[in-house]
């Protein structure tokens, strides 16, 4: 099993032009040229073990899960997959929201999620172990970048979504002067997380809105690119 979570910066070996996409681009869907895209995604292909091939998704912040039995280039619109089969990766591609990557203890099943407040107020880390044959007690999660506690600006029906799911989550929330208040997106996915039975968890808290050099942020810029967080099995 391997995991590998791609930056805005591109490998040192690969030369492009610097734009609004920086130098190293997953997402066909945001207005960057498709060659220079598929030339990224094939990079990132290169650097997994070999006979590996990536499953992409198209992304639309719901709640559906797609279980892949074979990569396939056709188009499969959801915001979670899971799979068994070995030689498949799965990517999730952020620009602020949250990449949660789940593997069984075993090493013989993984999941990928896109988690946006969107998809995770509508129980996406659930629906994706309701696809899953392992056990949330023997299952591990790891929690990506994304847009930080300090930054992640939002009204109080996205606190209501979540404190309607238990009154813990008003953690996850902080209040501001002019009556919105700043998410936690990492502690919102913890604490469905361990609701659910999964206590191994992980994490990489880095920001992604604050550290532009670094990441791509959607909140920051709209135009931008996209990374990819990648499981796989081999």
């Amino acid at each position: 099993m391997l995991a590998l979570q791609t930056t805005c910066k591109s490998p040192s070996y690969i030369v492009q032009d610097d734009s609004v996409y920086k130098h190293f681009n997953l997402g066909l869907h945001v207005g960057d040229n498709a060659t220079k895209v598929n030339e990224n995604r094939k990079t990132l292909q290169s650097l997994l073990p070999s006979n590996t091939r990536i499953q992409w998704l198209e992304q639309v912040h719901g709640n559906l899960v797609a279980e892949i039995l074979q990569v396939t280039q056709s188009t499969i619109t959801a915001d979670a997959m899971v799979t068994r089969e070995r030689n498949t990766a799965l990517a999730i591609m952020t620009a602020d929201c949250l990449p949660i990557l789940l593997a069984s203890k075993k090493g013989d099943e993984i999941a990928a999620i896109h988690g946006g407040w969107r998809p995770l107020s509508n129980n996406i880390i659930s629906n994706t172990l309701n696809k899953m044959q392992t056990a949330p007690s023997d299952i591990m999660a790891w929690l990506g970048p994304c847009i930080g506690k300090e930054a992640f600006e939002v009204g109080s029906e996205v606190k209501k979504a979540f404190v309607e799911q238990g009154d813990s989550f008003t953690q996850a929330f902080c209040k501001k002067a002019n009556g919105k208040y700043l998410a936690n997106l990492h502690e919102i996915a913890r604490l469905q997380l361990t609701a659910l039975g999964i206590h191994k968890i992980s994490s990489l808290s880095e920001c992604t809105y604050s550290q532009p050099e670094k990441y791509y942020s959607y909140r920051k810029s709209a135009i931008t690119g996209r990374m990819a967080s990648v499981i796989t099995l081999f």
